[in-house]
């Protein structure tokens, strides 16, 4: 009888150090990852759907990125660091100015965040993008004054 009350009690208790580990490891793969989500150009992307500029509004800057890279204020061609001199001196007088890119259909993607980063640093709170309507079916109906 004496070995029946000498049985060995079941352990109720968890080990939790395995799971420890694999929190450890989760986090330094969160800390090593997270400052690499941060680099872009901050953009204020439309609550509603988009509605063409008002033409009555007080004339915006618009620059844009032809096929080649090149940019192009005012109607003519200019350099990057031209570009970010006057729309700096716009700015500092304006805060309020309406700033947009527009971008050939065949340019990379990389030279319009390029531009829209030289404006960025030149002091332009945000930045819009331009677009053209998508051609209907009808070309009677299509919009006769899209910019290019």
């Amino acid at each position: 009888m004496s070995r029946r009350h000498k049985r060995k009690k079941l352990m109720s208790e968890i080990n939790v150090v395995p799971y420890i580990d694999v929190m450890l490891v989760l986090l330094i793969i969160f800390m090593i990852t997270t400052p690499l989500l941060n680099q872009g150009v901050n953009v204020e992307l439309p609550k509603i759907s988009s509605k063409p500029v008002n033409p009555d509004q007080a004339d915006p800057i618009r620059v844009d990125v032809d096929r080649d890279g090149q940019l192009h204020y005012d109607g003519e061609t200019i350099t990057a660091d031209d570009l970010q001199q006057r729309i700096s001196v716009i700015v500092n007088a304006n805060p309020e100015v309406k700033v947009y890119v527009g971008g050939d259909k065949d340019v990379a993607y990389g030279q319009v965040i390029a531009a829209m980063v030289l404006l960025q640093e030149a002091g332009v709170p945000s930045v819009g993008l331009l677009t053209e309507p998508p051609e209907s079916a009808n070309p009677a109906s299509a919009n006769p004054t899209s910019a290019n």
